[in-house]
């Protein structure tokens, strides 16, 4: 069921196939948490997102319509309820490393890799929330450019610009090159 396509498995899942559904989340699992997490910068929040990211979809499912991506719909009712979720509540300080499974490398790599990505974590929480809801929609999401202005409601050169400002942004400061 791994192997079908998001628009058959919302289609079976629909008629009532609950393996179906299951195969959805755990496709989506990994991706749709990551992006909560990395916006949010808070475990507890992130996860109070997700799992009302789902409630919504679950509700919402038989409004889908494969007219675009299922995955770009999806971050579009993940983007809208992060945004309601941050507009009822304080803003979070930070952001922290989102757990993947794995093997450990050693302790060096190990080492370097948590270097990478604490600057990383540093990085994205200094881009303006619009610009780091972009880059996290295309980097955790998988989204491509017109995915994105759907999913934040603007228009396509504007997602790319916040994409563009993002990627400069984040190359500078983890880099120290300079971009125009």
């Amino acid at each position: 069921m791994h192997e079908q396509s998001d628009e058959a498995l919302v289609a079976a899942w629909c008629g009532g196939s609950m393996p179906a559904f299951e195969a959805l989340y755990a496709r989506y699992r990994g991706p749709l948490y990551r992006y909560f997490l990395r916006l949010s910068g808070d475990a507890t929040q992130a996860n109070d997102l997700y799992q009302g990211c789902w409630e919504k979809v679950i509700r919402a499912r038989n409004r889908y319509r494969p007219t675009g991506p299922f995955k770009a719909w999806l971050f579009r009712v993940a983007h809208n309820h992060a945004m309601d979720g941050f507009r009822r509540s304080e803003p979070a300080t930070g952001l922290v490393e989102a757990e993947t499974p794995g093997a450990q490398p050693d302790p060096a790599e190990h080492a370097t890799a948590e270097e990478r990505a604490t600057r990383l974590a540093a990085a994205l929480a200094e881009l303006p929330d619009v610009q780091r809801d972009a880059i996290l929609l295309k980097l955790e999401g998988g989204l491509d450019l017109d995915a994105i202005a759907r999913a934040t409601g603007v228009g396509r050169e504007t997602a790319k610009s916040r994409l563009r400002y993002a990627t400069a942004r984040l190359k500078q400061a983890l880099t120290g090159e300079r971009t125009e």
